[in-house]
């Protein structure tokens, strides 16, 4: 079992900040992937951002430039830094995990999403 805690989601203003933690925990023996992926009302769930193990990050072409990701792999955490914050960037954010367990198993995980509103 492995679990994602998520935090830093909340209410800010277009054109301010947030900074977004997934914490993982659990049967986890290596982390090749963590990431944020976010839904907004009556769309899919979309990438918005991931990094490797090795440090090599993707970015949603609507986020490039803005946000930010980082891990600290001793933690089993990663983060994103959200600047520049538009209303269009309103949505749940979920972590996502792929790894392998104790057992060598390949496993994909989700975080129970936090909410981000972008509003004046």
């Amino acid at each position: 079992q492995v679990q994602l805690v998520e935090s830093g989601g909340g209410l800010v203003q277009p054109g301010g900040s947030l900074r977004l933690s997934c914490a993982a925990s659990g049967n986890i023996r290596s982390i090749s992937v963590m990431g944020w992926f976010r839904q907004a009302v009556g769309k899919p769930r979309d990438l918005v951002a991931i990094i490797t193990s090795g440090g090599a990050t993707t970015y949603a072409n609507s986020v490039k430039g803005r946000f930010t990701i980082s891990r600290d792999g001793a933690k089993n955490t990663v983060y994103l830094q959200m600047n520049s914050l538009k209303p269009e960037d309103t949505a749940v954010y979920y972590c996502n995990l792929r790894a392998e367990d104790l057992l060598q198993r390949s496993m994909i995980s989700w975080g129970q999403g936090t909410q981000v509103t972008v509003s004046s």
